[in-house]
């Protein structure tokens, strides 16, 4: 039997199954953190840092201001809980998940592990596995080569030693010992994953299953293309086989969600069987683009009537809502988007531009202006300034001054 979904119900079971049904903590601690990870299972890694790398937001939104070096601590260390890999894209995930991503390694291995490139630097390969092996950990400016000197590669304008180190860490024979700011210090896997996670075997399929399984925890109620797309998988079957094992063991039931349609007809969607249903959600965040709640665009707009792109690669005079809007979050919807920078030389947090999306609810501006001013005192910023590009700036703007009415010099604290 097929239960039906108000598109209400749906937003609040997927906010809910992210952890935005939860009021925040007071304190923030590595137990919080962990917590608020388990429940979505990775962070997606972007080198953007217009306001804040994207990887440290998801906690903010879900946990308020916290400090970002006890991420960095279970992340970047030598020996981490959490660790790079190639998941939904490059992204943190448990050390205790390494086995179930081996099937991608192996994928992006057959893809680039043999092509012209690796063929013409197999003694360049091995020299780098060579190097980690006799100096450990090691960041790309510190590794010596001719190759350094060489030619500029296909990825990126990348030189030889950083393609040939990022091949390895894609092959899963290098993982990732930490990062100097945005930069990457590579080791052999062996130098920074415990052997219990470099030995056990997982056949693909049940791989695949297993992530299903957590992409329907995650994300509570989802279609078979959520469910894929959480972690990427393009192996369609391998997905709708994981799908069916969960609906025979009960773990999965089948609803239809109001609104939810496909070529006309409604979308096919699940429940999982311990997803909370809650009768009100009532959260304020800003969200990234790569946060799980919007980072899937077709999901973004079947839950919340949201149409998100980003325009980081728009020409600026064509640019709708700004270079890097952030979805807003007002209760149990997405209400809005703002243009965040953060200004570091003259400490103010800049709002380039804001937009309200139809039927934002009348609370919206003071709730988002509190959230923009704790922002600024996350980000040690003492100041926050409004443009007036957008239909919510203004709105925006006289709720801040509402705000910080106790602060004449406007400071953020």
């Amino acid at each position: 039997m097929t239960t039906t979904l108000r598109r209400a119900d749906a937003r609040r079971v997927a906010l809910a199954a992210q952890g935005f049904a939860r009021p925040r903590p007071e304190t923030v601690g590595t137990r919080q953190i962990t917590a608020a990870l388990n429940r979505m299972r990775l962070l997606q890694i972007d080198s953007v840092n217009v306001f804040s790398r994207s990887h440290y937001m998801p906690l903010f939104a879900r946990l308020g201001a916290y400090d970002p070096d006890l991420l960095d601590r279970l992340a970047f260390s030598r020996r981490p809980t959490w660790v790079e890999s190639w998941a939904h894209v490059a992204s943190l995930v448990s050390v205790d998940d390494w086995p179930l991503l081996q099937f991608r390694r192996d994928d992006l291995r057959a893809k680039y592990g043999d092509d012209a490139w690796a063929r013409a630097n197999q003694p360049l390969l091995q020299w780098l596995r060579d190097e980690l092996a006799d100096r450990g950990p090691l960041r790309p400016a510190e590794i010596d080569h001719d190759a350094r000197r060489g030619s500029r590669g296909p990825w990126w304008g990348w030189d030889d030693v950083k393609n040939g180190l990022e091949r390895l860490w894609l092959f899963g024979e290098v993982a990732i010992a930490g990062r100097r700011g945005f930069e990457r210090r590579y080791a052999l896997a062996s130098q920074v994953l415990p052997a219990s996670a470099l030995e056990t075997t997982v056949p693909r399929a049940e791989a695949i299953a297993e992530l299903v399984r957590r992409a329907a925890v995650a994300y509570g109620v989802a279609t078979a293309a959520d469910l894929a797309d959480y972690w990427r998988i393009r192996d369609r079957p391998a997905v709708m086989a994981g799908i069916h094992r969960l609906i025979d063991t009960g773990e999965l039931l089948p609803v239809e969600v109001e609104g939810w349609h496909v070529a006309g007809r409604p979308a096919k969607a699940w429940l999982h069987r311990d997803a909370a249903r809650p009768r009100k959600v009532d959260a304020t965040a800003l969200l990234t683009p790569f946060d799980p709640v919007v980072w899937f665009r077709d999901r973004a707009e079947r839950l919340f009537d949201f149409d998100y792109r980003i325009e980081i690669y728009t020409p600026a005079p064509q640019r709708r809502f700004g270079y890097y809007s952030l979805p807003l979050l007002v209760g149990d919807d997405v209400v809005g988007r703002v243009d965040l920078k953060a200004d570091r030389t003259s400490s103010a947090l800049r709002v380039q531009s804001a937009w309200w999306e139809p039927g934002a609810p009348t609370d919206a501006a003071e709730r988002v202006a509190a959230e923009v001013l704790a922002a600024a005192r996350w980000q040690g910023l003492d100041r926050v300034t409004v443009s007036r590009w957008g239909d919510a700036a203004e709105d925006l703007a006289g709720a801040l001054r509402a705000e910080r009415h106790d602060h004449p010099d406007g400071r953020a604290n």
